[in-house]
């Protein structure tokens, strides 16, 4: 206890001051709630007033025994003024380079807050650019390309049935391509028969509250369609192209393409009704339902913002998102032609809703914009994430145009982002064909240029995304390129037994050593503690440098790769049993270098002399490697 401070005596204990620090004062146990000693400390040190006396313990009041009037003194000494709080207050300062990583990290989680936007609006411009290709191929090319297997169908089915051949007549493409087609003119065929004014005004005959769990539950509804509509389509795509050969395992392609008619038509109610929804909102006179509807925006934020997400989780609500918004355009895009409708194509109402529609992307950006900047903060996820998703889907459109493709790229985006575009290619369809009406020939002029200029728009549009997706692609395989050279692999981190060999030698010329030298320094560890015993007893007169030799003459005091090294290397620890071991095979790894012993010679290992420093740190790094 002396070498603490601390020494028991009778009833009390002495504190020596000097050597007491203030944690061990804080942490002493007192009887009182006031201690001379603690009370008159400032900052870990005794004032020089109160010094002067101090308690023995013996009951006296020596030189060092604390008096009533000293305790009032340091006391009043340790009362600190109201002017020198404040002055005290206004004057403090602290350093923030003494946290300096702390706050590094937080800038860096400031500068990635800001800069997830922008990464989050090039995968999603990306992918909707994508989504926009897609929704044009229904319009332009696979109408020709049903042309094109109607053709062919009716061709090679003549000639079939005149050969009696049994062999297929179609392509899996072009089966796949008739299946769509024949899957939207039904559902399209279906939809004349839905009266939209009289759903319009149902709708609005509700009250806000009714229409604003109406729109929430079809929102919830569409969603469960989507994910489950690609799973009914692909069904039916394979089991019209499944190799005749396997056993039948379905129950037939006519079941299975009604079912996909029947989902596909109940699909487009879904949206039809989402739409009037809207519609209703945008000319309501209050605007109470659009402002109920946004607000909805933010329930989502609530939804997935506390969550914890991976990367593949944020992959996928990210795709989700791209879907998403194409889904709004189209939404927004049939209540425009709707409104212009009723008003006979009058471009003034047209501008009366481009601020409500303005406003309502607005929300749907920044709604966006926080929640991804919030998930990735939340989760310490880096911005650099949505470049690789960028990467992944500019793969699958570069992979869908290859000859031996899996899937079609309209098949693929539906996979990946969940977006099916065969609902909405027929409710626009159904909107635009009874909003516009044709009459002479002039107006079929008119159709077909602008089916031109939609078959142009698609080609521009797919070049564009092939040549990004192709620059995407080559950019990161240069990454990867680059950070598999500068990563240090484990081989280049560990030295050989020759390596340290090499540097301990000097440097000499290969002309001074001969061919024998030469194959010594490949030796094995029993090879070189065998030359070392041949040497010893048969020193060699002066001639070329031996690397051996030099590693026991020379001292390692000098050498580079010990230098200031306070480490013996008799503590190494080395097992002597392993050191038996190499030194019982040297005999037998060295009969290529030295004469073979006979078979009634016995290696004697009794005088054997203990191995020196040299060897045992030859040993020692031989096993670590």
């Amino acid at each position: 206890m002396s070498q603490s401070g601390l020494e028991p005596t009778n009833d009390c204990v002495r504190i020596e001051p000097d050597t007491l620090s203030s944690a061990s004062l804080e942490s002493f146990p007192v009887e009182n709630s006031f201690h001379p000693i603690t009370s008159s400390r400032i900052n870990g040190r005794m004032p020089e007033s109160c010094k002067e006396n101090v308690y023995d313990g013996s009951g006296k009041n020596d030189s060092r025994s604390p008096s009533p009037l000293s305790e009032e003194s340091c006391d009043r000494k340790r009362r600190v003024s109201l002017l020198e709080y404040l002055y005290i207050e206004l004057t403090r300062g602290y350093w923030l380079e003494h946290d300096q990583a702390r706050f590094m990290e937080r800038r860096k989680r400031v500068y990635a807050f800001i800069h997830i936007p922008i990464e989050i609006e090039k995968f999603i411009t990306f992918g909707f650019f994508q989504c926009i290709d897609v929704f044009l191929f229904i319009f332009t090319f696979l109408p020709l390309r049903f042309l094109r297997a109607g053709l062919k169908f009716c061709y090679r089915g003549c000639l079939t049935s005149c050969l009696s051949s049994s062999g297929r007549v179609l392509d899996p493409a072009e089966i796949c391509d008739l299946l769509k087609a024949i899957v939207l003119v039904s559902c399209c065929l279906l939809m004349n028969y839905i009266d939209v004014s009289m759903m319009y005004h149902v709708i609005r005959g509700q009250t806000v509250i009714k229409l604003y769990i109406f729109y929430n539950m079809l929102d919830i509804a569409d969603k469960l369609c989507a994910s489950f509509g690609q799973d009914i389509l692909d069904s039916l795509f394979w089991t019209a192209t499944e190799p005749r050969g396997k056993r039948r395992e379905h129950f037939g392609v006519i079941p299975h393409l009604l079912l996909a008619i029947v989902y596909v038509f109940f699909h487009t109610l879904l949206v039809l009704f989402q739409a009037n929804t809207l519609n209703v909102a945008f000319n309501s006179h209050n605007k109470a339902l659009l402002t109920i509807m946004m607000s909805n925006n933010f329930v989502e934020l609530k939804a997935s913002v506390f969550k914890k997400f991976e990367k593949n989780n944020l992959f996928q609500m990210s795709c989700s998102d791209v879907r998403e918004r194409f889904h709004l355009m189209i939404l927004l895009t049939i209540v425009a032609v709707r409104n212009l409708t009723e008003f006979s194509w009058n471009m003034d109402h047209f501008w009366i809703l481009i601020p409500d529609i303005i406003l309502v992307m607005i929300f749907e950006f920044l709604v966006d914009w926080v929640k991804h900047a919030f998930i990735t903060k939340f989760n310490e996820i880096p911005s650099e994430v949505y470049r690789e998703y960028t990467v992944s889907i500019a793969y699958d459109m570069a992979s869908s145009r290859h000859d031996n493709a899996f899937s079609d790229h309209l098949d693929v985006v539906s996979r990946r982002m969940g977006f099916i575009p065969l609902p909405l290619a027929v409710l626009l369809f159904r909107i635009v064909v009874h909003s516009v009406h044709l009459k002479g020939f002039f107006s079929l002029f008119l159709v077909f240029l602008f089916y031109l200029c939609l078959v142009t728009f698609k080609i521009l549009n797919s070049i564009v995304l092939l040549g990004k997706a192709h620059d995407l692609i080559e950019e990161s395989k240069r990454a990867a390129a680059a950070k598999s050279e500068t990563k240090v692999t484990p081989a280049a981190q560990t030295t050989s037994k020759d390596d340290l060999e090499l540097l301990a030698m000097p440097k000499v010329s290969s002309t001074e050593l001969s061919g024998d030298q030469a194959v010594r320094r490949t030796q094995s560890l029993a090879d070189l503690a065998t030359e070392k015993e041949d040497d010893e007893l048969q020193p060699s007169p002066e001639g070329p440098l031996d690397s051996t030799a030099y590693l026991r003459s020379s001292s390692f005091a000098t050498n580079s790769l010990l230098y200031n090294s306070t480490v013996s290397l008799q503590s190494v620890g080395l097992c002597d049993s392993c050191v038996e071991d190499e030194r019982e095979a040297a005999p037998f790894s060295t009969a290529r270098h030295r004469e073979t012993p006979s078979k009634d010679k016995k290696v004697e290992h009794a005088d054997v002399q203990p191995l020196s420093e040299v060897d045992r740190f030859t040993m020692v790094c031989n096993r670590i490697i």
